[in-house]
């Protein structure tokens, strides 16, 4: 029985033209402030912090995602503009959406009733999603410099969340390991006339 842990986590990455243009951005932290990390997984939001889980629980872990996912719509999600966390990390902002924040706080239940996995992040700090640019590895000068830049840079996007995402370490960087549609459809309305 193979025993051995991986290291994963759950987030929605956005479709491919908005992937890209956040990856250029983590590309030009990459190139002008020596800020690399955010480049070690697709861009995404995190619903999910990394969690272990042993190689043999992996089928479990899929098959509760899919479970969870399955009863879920699609949710709309919106970037805007830069923020920060001072002073290492900078981030396209996304909007704190109804529907984002009770998926986040739905998902982190159901994967502590189902599988046990705790965040414990999430009990000690609020939930603010966002798709990170730079982190960890920007200095606190290049910090300084890279907010005067891009505090007030504009960025706006709009997409539809329709799957969540599980990402798989690789012990280099961070890889989709699979993805689960939202697929509840809504509610039909009948016509009582």
């Amino acid at each position: 029985m193979n025993q051995s842990k991986q290291r994963f986590f759950i987030a929605i990455v956005p479709p491919p033209d908005i992937e890209q243009h956040i990856t250029e951005i983590q590309q030009y932290f990459a190139e002008h402030y020596n800020s690399r990390g955010a480049l070690n997984s697709p861009p995404h939001i995190t619903l999910q912090p990394p969690f272990h889980s042993l190689a043999e629980d992996v089928p479990k872990l899929e098959e509760s995602l899919n479970q969870f996912s399955v009863n879920r719509r699609p949710i709309p999600v919106t970037l805007s503009g830069f923020a920060a966390f001072a002073p290492r990390v900078i981030y396209a902002d996304v909007v704190k959406s109804p529907e984002l924040l009770e998926i986040h706080k739905d998902l982190i239940s159901y994967i502590e009733a189902t599988l046990g996995i705790v965040d414990r992040v999430s009990q000690t700090r609020p939930f603010v999603p966002h798709m990170t640019v730079a982190f960890r590895d920007l200095t606190k000068e290049n910090f300084q410099t890279a907010w005067l830049e891009f505090a007030g840079r504009s960025l706006h996007f709009e997409f539809t969340a329709s799957t969540l995402t599980l990402l798989l370490h690789d012990g280099n960087r961070w890889n989709i390991s699979n993805q689960f549609p939202l697929a509840a459809e809504p509610p039909t309305i009948l016509n009582p006339s």
